[in-house]
């Protein structure tokens, strides 16, 4: 019987990703990557620090690129495989990354009117300009409609879908009026492969929609008119061009075109599934059930968990949602996560280059850190360099490092920011747990649990449980062929398609007791400067906090 196989499309902040799978088992036979053309490295940046754009153009062309590429690559490393091999085609992309398009679904950057115009682009997931926006939205849900705001942990930010869309209608009006509607980029690029862009015709997933856009079918969908016309009438006008329904991975939102399979080299009419975020596909490609907390751990980090749907299920403050089908259908999809983790590393060695470029390098650090035992710097650092997305949903925090002396070093600070983003983590699983949601085993996954075996010890240590890492190394991108194989036929569930071509790596790192022991000290100073930097309640005093530091260091030290 001829082998088959599904393509997983990956949009990610930099570059785009095509993988081939193999549906019998998962093996990855092909795969291509196409760094985008526009802005830097992708993004397109301005003066406003909180600013960040994406090019549709280079959505399309590295769809293409990509495709091709992975096409000629697997017909080099599987005897005999041919194009009509590929049965189904999923997509996974950034998000919330909306883009406003015109009446016929193509964005307005298409037009040269707007074509260098930022606000005419897609406005990319870690785009905060619209933080003012999302206090008005969470302060007139909290007043007029606190059930949406339960759905999505109790704040509204401003990395999501009507924040940015409400930013654009007030800083580039004339943007926000050629633009007809606004679509997710999980949206519009499986219409763009299937010619269903225009708005009558444009199929959303419940994952954008749901986790993003307030979307929920106990309340008809999207936020009512009355209420996005009291934010702004032109909102509440937005409203009537919004979706009615969204759906879950498991449904095709139509067949490849003719003009896709020319530019491609595959066969028309292939399925290609609903789309998701990239994150949520890649808790479908760690193998994710009830019980499994899936980490994608690379410039920022999402927590992933799902619930049946038949399960009680409470209201989790600080979430970044709790949607029906979100992540596999039938389960509700459980959303967490930190606005920065790789990010921070990044900034360190790149951006401060602590002893230049070769001694600061992410090797060199990483070999100094793990030097060091817990405790012995006697730093303690706030994850929060890009802000707070779990569990205080503040993206006006900022990043603190304590405890330094005239003698601290590089590989010491560079630990104690691993440190923090585990203790962020930490806080993430107890805030689950705290209302029920157990967590009974955590599988990670992304660039970070690839390559860095000192920072999944650390998080192992700090959180006193096992850290075991996905068998790919490309779980957003076989999360999406997951969703190509059953819009393709090939399996009648998402999770009989885990089931096959998902699957563990044999290592897995053990939390060492002695460590734990001094993170468990730790880790109480960390939730004091946690809840004193992050929530108006918080009453106390903060001076045992450097002499807690200090007693920690020597001790270890001896």
């Amino acid at each position: 019987m001829k082998a088959r196989y599904t393509i997983g499309l990956d949009f990610g902040t930099n570059s785009v990703r095509t993988l081939i799978v193999d549906v019998a088992n998962g093996r990855e036979v092909a795969t291509a990557v196409w760094t985008y053309e526009h802005g830097e490295q992708g993004v397109i940046l301005g003066r406003d620090p909180n600013l960040a754009r994406q090019h549709p153009a280079d959505y399309a062309k590295g769809a293409e690129v990509t495709i091709r590429q992975a096409l000629r690559d697997a017909a080099r490393n599987v005897k005999g495989f041919k194009a009509d091999q590929v049965i189904g085609i999923g997509v996974d992309t950034t998000g919330s990354t909306p883009i406003p398009v015109d009446k016929n679904g193509r964005p307005l950057a298409f037009q040269k009117a707007f074509s260098n115009n930022p606000a005419a682009m897609a406005w990319l997931w870690k785009d905060h300009t619209g933080v003012a926006e999302a206090a008005e939205i969470t302060a007139l849900a909290r007043e007029k409609r606190p059930h949406y705001l339960a759905k999505c942990g109790g704040t509204y930010s401003s990395e999501w879908f009507f924040s940015k869309i409400l930013h654009c209608a007030r800083t580039a009006p004339k943007v926000f009026e050629a633009a007809y509607t606004w679509v997710e980029c999980a949206d519009w690029v499986p219409a763009m492969l299937t010619g269903t862009e225009a708005p009558d015709r444009l199929t959303v997933g419940v994952c954008a929609a749901g986790h993003k856009a307030m979307y929920n079918d106990d309340w008809g969908g999207y936020p009512d008119a009355e209420f996005l016309s009291e934010l702004d009438p032109r909102l509440g006008k937005l409203r009537e061009r919004l979706a009615a329904k969204a759906f879950t991975i498991n449904k095709a939102v139509g067949g490849l075109t003719d003009e896709w399979a020319k530019r491609t080299g595959l066969v028309p009419g292939i399925p290609v599934a609903v789309g998701a975020f990239d994150a949520h596909l890649g808790a479908v490609g760690s193998g994710i059930r009830p019980g499994t907390l899936v980490k994608i751990i690379g410039t920022s980090t999402c927590d992933m968990m799902v619930v049946p749907l038949e399960d009680k299920l409470a209201d989790i403050p600080g979430l970044c949602g709790i949607v029906p089908g979100s992540i596999l259908p039938g389960y509700y999809g459980l959303e967490a996560g930190q606005s920065a983790v790789g990010d921070i590393f990044n900034w360190f060695v790149n951006y401060l280059q602590p002893g230049g470029k070769k001694a600061g390098s992410h090797e060199t650090l990483t070999a100094e850190a793990a030097r060091l035992k817990p405790g012995e710097s006697g730093l303690l650092a706030l994850d929060w360099n890009n802000g707070n997305r779990t569990i205080l949903v503040d993206q006006r925090l900022t990043g603190l490092l304590l405890g330094q002396t005239l003698y601290t070093t590089p590989g010491e600070i560079y630990r104690a920011l691993i440190e923090a983003t585990a203790f962020g983590a930490l806080t993430i699983i107890n805030r689950f747990e705290e209302y029920g949601v157990k967590v009974e085993q955590i599988v990670n996954c992304g660039g970070i649990a690839e390559k860095n075996p000192l920072v999944m010890q650390i998080y192992a240590d700090v959180t006193g449980r096992p850290m075991k890492v996905s068998r790919s190394a490309q779980t957003c991108a076989l999360g999406a062929a997951i969703a190509g194989a059953v819009v393709g036929g090939a399996y009648p569930s998402c999770e009989a398609a885990q089931a096959k071509m998902t699957g563990l790596k044999p290592r897995v790192y053990k939390p060492n007791p002695g460590a734990h022991q001094v993170y468990a000290e730790l880790y109480p100073l960390y939730r004091k400067l946690h809840d004193a930097f992050g929530t108006p309640a918080w009453q106390g005093n903060l001076y045992d906090v450097m002499k807690k530091l200090l007693d920690i260091r020597a001790r270890v030290r001896k």
